[in-house]
């Protein structure tokens, strides 16, 4: 269903049911809310949760912003590099306000919440500005965005800023499948012919490379949290892979470091990825913390 959220329009997954915890998910950078595996939400439900999920602004279903123009990602690189403000056509904030917005537009006051990647940096910005609003707070395979932490992978830093053109979706799924590939788990490496299925489905869902660029740069514009990550008062949890070739293993333990009260947990074997074996690990995860967390 789509709903209005902080004045835009958001396309929402809540499958219930209805008398289950709610627990809001938030995907990362270009992914759509069918990123979210169906055995994860399975799982949830069977440990008593109503999973939510969600497409972030300028993706999937939800509204794009193509009148706000395709910004250089050369050009951002270059200033970030130089230590020069990077400007975004929105900001990492003005997605959580989103975030926030779902919330309102199904009537939830508080909920538990759990990001992955760029969904976990917007988690942030939304556990530290509406406290109330989460009972607790999980973050999976993200980042503080400090400068000190170590980068990615080359060959995964060169696959994440290589950009399809409009228009064209067979090179966007083959740029997908081998960016996909490199940042996988290596102990649970995907099937090539499944991996290319779910992005053909989620390509003829909906295709918006501009969209994600546009999410990269809020990204980059936005910096190093540490200064917010001290606001976070919400019972945290941080997943991570050991071998997480996008977001090292060093960005979990940074952020443990800076969030008050926060445990960790590191799975050796995965990567940047949410591979269907590691699912039942995973959501007993996210269900053991909320369930603590909830008393």
């Amino acid at each position: 269903m789509r709903v209005v959220a902080n004045g835009i329009g958001i396309e929402v997954d809540d499958a219930g049911p209805a008398d289950g915890e709610p627990l809001l998910l938030v995907m990362g950078l270009a992914m759509q809310l069918v990123a979210w595996p169906d055995e994860l939400l399975d799982a949830l439900r069977r440990r008593g949760f109503r999973p939510i999920r969600f497409d972030n602004r300028d993706i999937g279903l939800s509204q794009w912003f193509d009148a706000l123009g395709v910004p250089s990602l050369a050009w951002a690189g270059l200033r970030y590099g130089l230590r020069l403000p990077v400007r975004a056509p929105y900001s990492l904030a003005d997605m959580a306000a989103d975030t926030v917005g779902v919330l309102d537009a199904l009537g939830l006051t508080r909920v538990h919440l759990c990001g992955a990647s760029m969904g976990g940096m917007i988690a942030q910005h939304v556990a530290a500005a509406h406290p109330g609003r989460v009972k607790s707070l999980t973050l999976m395979m993200t980042t503080s965005g400090a400068r000190a932490l170590p980068p990615p992978a080359p060959a995964v830093r060169r696959a994440l800023l290589q950009r399809p053109r409009a228009g064209d979706p067979a090179g966007a799924l083959a740029l997908m499948q081998h960016l996909l590939t490199l940042i996988a788990s290596p102990a649970y490496p995907p099937d090539p012919q499944a991996l290319r299925q779910r992005i053909a489905a989620s390509i003829e869902r909906a295709y918006h490379p501009a969209g994600a660029t546009r999410q990269l740069l809020a990204v980059i514009a936005d910096g190093d949290r540490s200064p917010l990550l001290r606001r976070i008062a919400a019972p945290t949890l941080v997943l991570h892979g050991r071998d997480d070739p996008l977001v090292r293993v060093a960005a979990a333990h940074d952020l443990v470091s800076k969030i008050p009260n926060a445990g960790i947990e590191v799975v050796p074997g995965w990567g940047h990825d949410l591979p269907p074996a590691l699912m039942p690990r995973l959501a007993d995860a996210i269900a053991s913390h909320a369930e603590r967390a909830a008393g």
